[in-house]
């Protein structure tokens, strides 16, 4: 059985060193979704929620969080991101809405905790900014869709 990456062999938390490895493309994308009560919906699509615009004001806590995510999870490592794409989808008729995040880089190690810290905390604005209508929100289903890159290859996430 494989060893947990982040424990060194006396059972301690540690950053996984990655000097001896080869940079090379790699791309994460993550989703989730935030069920929400017809009401929302309609201000979020109206534009109408006295905080401003939800979609907006998500997809760039989703891109500040994507480039903080260092910070938050205490043994990534920093990344040079290249690229960052948040995108929101609506299913009015099944009572949601879904977020994608997808990082890219150049590096050594891949982006899949930035692209799940990034959908993460732009559904959670989305509550926050939604919260005074309706706080019966529910964010699940937060998940690694797809990642490319490095020495572990090719993922994606079975449907």
């Amino acid at each position: 059985m494989n060893r947990l990456s982040h424990i060194d062999e006396d059972g301690n938390a540690s950053m996984v060193d990655i000097t001896e490895k080869s940079e090379s493309i790699r791309v994460a994308r993550a989703s989730g979704i935030i069920k929400v009560s017809k009401d929302i919906f309609l201000a979020i699509r109206e534009k109408s929620n006295p905080k401003g615009d939800v979609i907006s004001t998500a997809r760039i806590a989703g891109i500040m969080a994507v480039k903080r995510t260092p910070e938050l999870i205490p043994l990534c490592h920093a990344l040079l991101i290249t690229g960052i794409n948040i995108d929101f989808s609506f299913h009015q008729e099944e009572g949601y809405i879904s977020c994608e995040c997808e990082v890219k880089l150049t590096g050594k190690t891949g982006a899949e905790m930035e692209a799940l810290t990034g959908v993460s905390v732009a559904l959670l604005t989305v509550y926050d900014m939604c919260k005074a209508i309706d706080k019966t929100m529910e964010i699940s289903d937060i998940r690694l869709e797809e990642k490319s890159g490095g020495k572990s290859g090719h993922y994606k996430r079975k449907l």
